[in-house]
């Protein structure tokens, strides 16, 4: 039997605990179902043999403390909860099991920020990593070795498997319940759990939100002119001069405060603001696209789509409620 192995951290999301427990155990009856053996052992692993989770509010009790788990064949590591480097400090004695196992031949999947505790093992560093969306900034600060992914719900490279944010680490799980059983199996459940099984893009689910965290007033200064001014064609010189800098320090000093280029920022800005349009007026795509600033409908398209997923058509559809379907 394949041993899975789903860590209880402190300051955990209790559901990113039990939705891998619930899968995985369900899978066994429908292996049984089909006149086949059961082919996951799932334990519920912690460094106490109690975890209180929500200031208390739930208890979860472990099955096995770590020091008795002394081989696995995959580790899930759930999502936490709160400050990110509180959580990463109470679970640092999960940090060296997770890496022996690792070396043990062990496979390690983190669900949403569940990623924050995988890369502080340092088992990501030079590799690629799914995390959730609105975190995405902060994990990249904490961890300059770790390549983020935009987008993509599911990341996999050496035995290391992440998610993307929230629910859609559901895609992950069915993705290893497919890799150890079979299609058939991940298809049964994904119809069970009503998930939909080959989504691959967290980005139509993504906000945008700036930025600002930094302390270099200039940047914030030409963020802020940038977001009022998100009707204009704005250039880099145009900003550079406004903020009294040079166009090749302001392009560095931009890049190294918002981790975005000039242009990446100011395109995001402009879908962001196009997004909410979609969201909440009947605006057409042509009078969305000039409240914006563009004035090619072709490359106002490939920046949505490239941004969000869905062409301008497909978003307004599945987001806005008064408008009516119409091509793309």
């Amino acid at each position: 039997m394949k041993k899975v192995s789903i860590l209880v951290p402190e300051s955990s999301v209790m559901q990113a605990i039990a939705d891998p427990q619930y899968l995985f155990t369900t899978a066994n009856h429908f292996l049984l179902a089909a006149g086949k053996s059961p082919l996951f052992d799932v334990e519920l692993v912690g460094a106490k043999r109690e975890v209180k989770l929500n200031n208390g509010s739930y208890s979860i009790h472990t099955d096995r403390l770590l020091k008795e788990v002394k081989k696995t064949d995959l580790i899930f590591v759930p999502a936490l909860f709160g400050d990110m480097t509180a959580a990463i400090q109470q679970n640092k004695s999960a940090i060296p099991w997770i890496t022996e196992q690792y070396k043990k031949g062990a496979e390690v999947a983190s669900l949403c920020v569940g990623a924050f505790l995988l890369a502080s093992t340092g088992l990501l560093d030079g590799k690629k990593c799914s995390t959730h969306w609105g975190f995405q900034s902060e994990f990249r600060e904490k961890f300059p070795e770790v390549t983020v992914v935009e987008g993509n719900i599911v990341t996999e490279e050496k035995r290391i498997y992440s998610s993307g944010g929230a629910n859609s680490y559901w895609n992950l799980l069915l993705h290893l319940l497919e890799k150890y059983t079979n299609r058939e199996t991940a298809i049964l459940a994904s119809k069970y759990f009503a998930i939909d099984l080959d989504r691959n893009s967290q980005a139509v689910f993504s906000m945008f939100k700036g930025q600002k965290g930094h302390n270099d007033a200039d940047i914030l200064k030409a963020q802020t002119y940038i977001e009022e001014n998100v009707h204009e064609k704005i250039t880099i010189d145009e900003l550079a001069e406004k903020t009294s800098i040079s166009r090749r320090t302001f392009e560095r000093r931009f890049k190294q405060a918002t981790n975005n280029s000039v242009l990446e920022y100011i395109n995001r800005v402009k879908i962001e603001t196009a997004k909410r349009s979609f969201e909440t007026s009947r605006k057409n795509i042509n009078e969305v696209m000039f409240d914006v600033g563009y004035a090619d409908t072709k490359a106002f398209r490939t920046m949505f789509k490239k941004v969000t997923g869905l062409s301008p058509i497909e978003y307004r559809n599945k987001y806005n409620r008064m408008s009516v379907p119409q091509n793309s």
